[in-house]
């Protein structure tokens, strides 16, 4: 399987910063969407769409709309802008796609910012059709939800202080106090495998980076696809420590049992290559990340 990493430096990392915040703006200004500016349109909505067996898609066609979780915290990836409310990132594309290759554009979408604890409560609940958003995939998930791709790999990483040397891995993490969200599979790594003196759990990873630049932590772990957004906003005060030491496959949560959409969805990201490079172009590779489409997993 092709993986993806973290390019090794952030040279440039102002730049990519700029290049974050002039990040798309959403359909349909995006040139991800249909009728997008800036060049041809990367998908067109499909229309006359039949998924036969899909539970979830036929309640999509009864409400002739989409519901889909996402994070709205992470540049780059899954990101809400709190004056405009728009919703820009890799994961948020990537929804976008799915959406519009089951008949739906982007006025029948309606997004759900569910933090990572709640995900699978969500899918379970039927309160979302989908989720996209670093939504790692493992067995114990898979007891619970099906998972789509995966159609990014990511490491986990450390985010610290600019000008902390204190931190080169999770192996000095000893007497220090970590950052990271409820739920999620980083945090429970860090307790499992390492010795931190202390971790701290909040909602979001935002509330993570206040704690960080008030030093009430000393580091955030999560992926080094999420951090690097973070050190792309905040180029100064913000750097990653090290190293991934894990692999993280994201998927696309879905309804337990609904194969249809899963074959839907693979079949989507397996054609879909230029439309993942054109995204990840867009959206990632400014924050120093490098990375090929992995395959999807049958």
């Amino acid at each position: 399987m092709r993986k993806t990493r973290i390019a090794g430096t952030f040279a440039g990392i102002a730049i990519a910063a700029l290049a974050l915040a002039g990040c798309n703006s959403g359909s349909p200004t995006s040139p991800g969407a249909e009728g997008g500016e800036g060049g041809d349109a990367l998908w067109e909505v499909a229309s006359d769409v039949s998924l036969d067996g899909s539970p979830t898609f036929d309640a999509m066609t009864e409400r002739d709309g989409v519901v889909v979780g996402v994070k709205n915290d992470q540049p780059g990836l899954g990101y809400e802008d709190a004056a405009s409310g728009e919703r820009t990132g890799f994961d948020v594309d990537t929804a976008r796609w799915i959406a519009a290759s089951l008949g739906f554009d982007e006025d029948q979408i309606e997004y759900k910012t569910i933090p990572s604890a709640n995900r699978e409560q969500a899918i379970v609940n039927g309160d979302i059709d989908y989720y996209v958003g670093t939504y790692s995939i493992t067995d114990e998930r898979k007891e619970q939800v099906d998972f789509a791709g995966p159609y990014f790999i990511t490491g986990q990483g450390l985010l610290v202080a600019a000008d902390d040397d204190s931190i080169n891995g999770p192996d000095d993490l000893a007497g220090k106090v970590v950052c990271s969200v409820t739920g999620s599979t980083p945090l429970q790594r860090i307790r499992d495998e390492y010795n931190p003196g202390d971790t701290r759990e909040f909602d979001t990873y935002s509330q993570c980076i206040d704690q960080l630049l008030q030093g009430q932590v000393d580091a955030i772990t999560t992926d080094e696809a999420i951090l690097a957004g973070y050190v792309a906003q905040r180029p100064d005060e913000l750097k990653i420590a090290g190293e991934p030491f894990s692999e993280e496959k994201y998927g696309v949560g879905l309804p337990k049992g609904d194969t249809a959409l899963l074959d839907h969805i693979n079949t989507l990201f397996t054609d879909g290559g230029d439309v993942w490079t054109a995204l990840f172009d867009e959206h990632l590779a400014p924050a120093g990340i490098e990375g090929t489409q992995p395959d999807v997993e049958n």
